[in-house]
């Protein structure tokens, strides 16, 4: 199949919307996986929930720590019109898995100190509510390039163990390569599996090291897709390299800034 792709003919990313919903949840379970708490969340309103692509993104709302309040918007046809006042703490995150039939979503929670949502998951306990809006689209990736590239660190895993488990389940055919900026023991105990493909293991915040290595990796001329996540100025280098030194057709490269260092 892969030598039958043509520049002309490959697959291009597609983009679906999806509804804007706000949906009150509740904690249903709690676990520690790794360096992340897996939480499961349940809840009449997640009835409808849709997720169509690895690294959609939904948005955690926050009670004010304070006071305790949750100001939230109102969702119309003429989209959020928010209360006068402050806004909620906010925080996006990858829907890791939605069971339609058992009515849950779980989430995966990068433990760290000082995170609003990292805080919110140490403390949760069962039947804790959570409000979540979206995801408001999705940028949809085929399965079938003959070369793959998913390069992410912690915060990225979440979404490439979705990614990991769609290619699995469509018995891909592919060169995959993960390089992961994070801690080797510590992401190999979070992702289920890494049989089938190439990971290389980088130290964690280290632009240089991952530009090297970037540098060293064949790519073929045709046929690929690229998918770098992370720190926001870090994502943006590695862009540049690939769209300037290395020619990438920005069409089949996806890039997303998770967090910015401040």
């Amino acid at each position: 199949m892969s030598a039958e792709i043509t520049a002309a003919n490959w697959p291009l990313p597609t983009r679906k919307k999806n509804a804007l919903r706000l949906r009150q949840l509740r904690v249903q379970s709690k676990m520690r996986i790794g360096s992340f708490y897996r939480i499961v969340l349940t809840g009449d309103d997640l009835q409808g929930f849709t997720s169509h692509s690895f690294d959609d993104h939904i948005k955690l709302f926050f009670p004010d720590d304070a006071s305790g309040e949750l100001r939230l918007p109102e969702v119309g046809e003429q989209g959020i019109t928010w209360p006068e006042g402050k806004r909620p703490t906010s925080r996006d995150y990858t829907p890791l898995a939605y069971d339609a039939a058992a009515n849950t979503l779980t989430l995966d929670f990068f433990i760290h100190p000082g995170g609003v949502a990292s805080d919110w998951a140490e403390r949760a306990q069962v039947n804790d509510p959570l409000v979540i809006g979206g995801p408001r689209g999705s940028f949809c990736m085929p399965t079938d390039y003959p070369f793959q590239l998913y390069l992410c660190d912690e915060t990225g895993l979440p979404a490439l163990g979705r990614r990991l488990a769609e290619l699995r389940a469509a018995q891909v055919s592919a060169e995959v390569h993960l390089m992961i900026m994070a801690d080797e023991a510590q992401s190999k105990a979070y992702l289920p599996s890494l049989e089938g493909v190439t990971c290389h293991f980088l130290p964690a915040g280290d632009t240089a090291i991952a530009r090297a290595a970037l540098a060293r990796l064949p790519i073929p001329q045709q046929g690929y897709f690229l998918w770098i996540t992370g720190e926001g100025s870090r994502v943006k280098t590695l862009l540049d390299d690939l769209t300037a030194q290395r020619q990438i057709n920005d069409s089949y490269l996806r890039g997303v800034a998770y967090w910015h260092s401040k």
